[in-house]
């Protein structure tokens, strides 16, 4: 058994307990709580103290697709075995930083989890989507490229598939649970990063939207719905959706929707304010869109905290080399939007797995039972804000109770 004690158990949903310990055994918690309450300690049991404990945090909105830059058009001449090396060390630089879990919702995720699950690889343990899909002429198109080229593409980088009509979307489903995608993706609207749509505008109709929400629940899988435009929230609403991705119109009206059906929000400030800091690296249509959305969306992040909607931590990475491993300053953006610091953690850690349905692990809190994801920190994050962000902050970080990062001794 490994014991760790900390001056402070953040256990990730409730309130945090001083001077508390977590002991793990076989990739399990076996306890967590007040260090006067737990287990004696056996003569082989591993201790280890720390500033401060908590579950590993998730990241509920991620891509792993190995770009050098922010250009999906890019993608047309790159080569698959170069983009997966770079998402490799993209997902080490996650698990640094203390993400132990992954949504991944278009990109590789589907062939790189496995290499994750047998120990060929270091990274978050991921949940993925497998291809997005879209509509022809939709936002996971590439409207600069040929649709023969995009094809291509959407199979060698698992990145979307065009679909249209009740038929084609069916299959699409299909084509991804085909590979055990634990959940399935569809943009509801237009977005940033693609060229010709508007990212207020639904796509996908009301029909189609129902017809993939049915399919993905007979095999227990949610849908995340890409929104931005109120038109596509609602859309993805009334269809059953059980994520809301950016929702940067997301108003009043749909976050008591939300509320009523038990929706999640994953807002992702963190590439808006990504995006802003690097315009000069975008395209001129996506600098015109991302200075649109950026009001609006800080606008509905603060609309949804007000509502009580549940929101879970998500960053919507996909720039390699660049972002990855900053994942927590999502929680700095969230108590910027009027969370508490307990209430944001929350949504890095004890909310993520419920934005997999039926699929969800246990996971995201300390608690007798649960997966022994769990990582210690330099400072309490609750007096110290500044460890967000910071992967040297991280001290430790524990997979299923075994170490993944520590100390050097």
């Amino acid at each position: 058994m490994q014991h760790i004690i900390a001056n402070v158990l953040i256990p990730g949903r409730g309130e945090p307990i001083e001077n508390g310990t977590v002991v793990m055994h076989d990739g399990v918690i076996d306890y967590a709580g007040p260090t006067a309450n737990a287990p004696a300690r056996q003569a082989n049991d591993k201790l280890i103290e720390v500033p401060a404990v908590m579950p590993g945090l998730w990241d509920c909105h991620s891509h792993f697709v190995g770009m050098p830059i922010p250009n999906l058009g890019t993608l047309g001449s790159s080569d698959p075995v170069a983009c997966a090396v770079r998402s490799v060390a993209d997902i080490g630089l996650m698990l640094d930083a203390g993400i132990t879990s992954a949504r991944e919702v278009g990109g590789m995720g589907l062939s790189i989890a496995p290499t994750i699950e047998d120990g060929s690889v270091r990274g978050p343990w991921t949940y993925a989507a497998g291809r997005i899909l879209s509509t022809t002429g939709g936002h996971a198109d590439i409207h600069e490229l040929p649709l023969e080229v995009v094809h291509d593409i959407g199979c060698r980088f698992g990145f979307s598939i065009l679909c249209d009509g009740v038929p084609e979307v069916l299959k699409a489903v299909r084509i991804n649970l085909r590979k055990n995608a634990r959940l399935i993706k569809v943009c509801a609207s237009g977005g940033v990063m693609s060229e010709v749509d508007h990212p207020q505008h639904q796509q996908f109709s009301d029909e189609e939207l129902s017809a993939i929400v049915e399919e993905a629940a007979r095999a227990e899988r949610i849908v995340a719905a890409h929104c931005h435009g109120k038109a596509g929230i609602m859309a993805a609403l009334r269809a059953g959706c059980h994520t809301i991705e950016h929702g940067s119109w997301l108003d009043e009206e749909a976050a008591d929707i939300m509320v009523d059906q038990g929706a999640m929000f994953v807002p992702t400030r963190f590439v808006v304010e990504s995006l802003l800091g690097q315009l000069d690296m975008l395209q001129p249509y996506a600098q015109e869109k991302g200075k649109m959305v950026s009001a609006a969306h800080k606008d509905a992040m603060a609309i949804a905290i007000e509502k009580g909607v549940r929101i879970a931590t998500g960053c919507d990475i996909f720039v390699s080399g660049q972002m990855y491993g900053e994942n927590s300053r999502e929680i700095e953006h969230l108590i910027a939007a009027g969370m508490t610091d307990l209430q944001a953690i929350e949504a890095a850690t004890a909310n993520g797995p419920e934005t997999l349905g039926p699929q969800a692990p246990k996971s995201g809190q300390l608690r007798a039972g649960y997966d022994a994801d769990v990582i210690a920190l330099d400072a309490n994050p609750l007096d110290d804000r500044s460890v967000w962000g910071h992967a040297d902050r991280i001290t430790h970080v524990w997979q299923r109770g075994l170490a993944r990062k520590q100390p050097a001794t």
